[in-house]
């Protein structure tokens, strides 16, 4: 089932939105260590002080240096943080990866969101969708909608340029980082998900990460590995001497073939073709 789009409401400011925040009461902030959960944990904070507390899930489909990343941020915000597992793979549709999978994992992760509110008493549940996620097929919005969250920055009509801009008005170290999304989005459709294979994905991003590029997807089918890096690396991931060690250490992981993606990285959460 498709997210219906939403009639975009008139911008408000900035001010509108901390009190709209306000008036909810105590929140809990779904933090995922990205800039837009980033800005409503900060926007929270100052609304609501120590009645704010931010929230990242731990599981298989999460990679580590996200739970990292997101520790980083709510550092820098000043607000309460606390990570809390939650585990899509209980849930076989999830693990059967078909068109409506983020349906399925946003219904666990918001599950244990819930607990959590309600162990902390908290009156409002917070994430980061904004205007523009209306514009792809996001089945996990509708998971959201349904377990109660508020978006703030989509009631106030706010897209990724003014959440960007917003966020670094505010010091957020993360203003211009480059997006990411679950381990299981590398998954091809359609090929039955499982935690040695997100682990797998999630070793061999990271050894990209460490070699200093800036925003990687391997994607997968069974063993088979293609590697996308922005497009102003591809020319330095495939010097030979670069390339050779990528492709030995992906081998090494598991993954019987290796291969890079020419075009690079080009976003709009583009996956492998479903599996027949």
């Amino acid at each position: 089932m498709s997210v219906p789009l939403r009639a975009p409401p008139a911008l408000r400011s900035n001010e509108e939105l901390l009190e709209r925040i306000r008036s909810g009461g105590p929140a809990l902030v779904a933090l995922s260590g990205g800039v837009d959960s980033g800005l409503v944990a900060s926007l929270a904070r100052e609304a609501l002080g120590n009645a704010a507390v931010a929230v990242t899930l731990t599981g298989s489909a999460v990679a580590d240096r996200e739970v990292l990343r997101a520790r980083e941020l709510a550092r820098a915000v000043g607000i309460e943080h606390l990570v809390v597992p939650a585990d899509p793979l209980v849930s076989a549709e999830y693990r059967a990866n078909g068109p409506d999978r983020c349906y399925h994992c946003r219904t666990v992760e918001a599950g244990a969101l819930r607990t959590a509110a309600k162990a902390r008493g908290s009156a409002q549940l917070l994430d980061g969708i904004h205007q523009d996620d209306l514009s792809d097929d996001r089945p996990g919005i509708r998971a959201m909608d349904e377990s109660g969250f508020f978006h703030p920055l989509l009631w106030a009509g706010w897209g990724k340029e003014a959440v960007r801009l917003e966020a670094r008005a505010r010091g957020l170290p993360n203003w211009d980082r480059p997006s990411d999304a679950c381990l299981a989005s590398r998954v091809a459709r359609g090929e039955p998900i499982t935690e040695e294979m997100l682990r797998r994905i999630d070793r061999a991003e990271g050894s990209l990460y460490r070699r200093g590029f800036g925003r990687v997807r391997v994607r997968v089918r069974s063993a088979e590995a293609r590697i996308e890096v922005d497009p102003s690396e591809v020319a330095r991931l495939c010097e030979p001497w670069l390339l050779a060690e990528v492709v030995e250490e992906l081998r090494a992981l598991g993954f019987s073939s290796v291969r890079v993606d020419p075009h690079g990285y080009r976003g709009g959460g583009r996956e492998l073709p479903v599996v027949r």
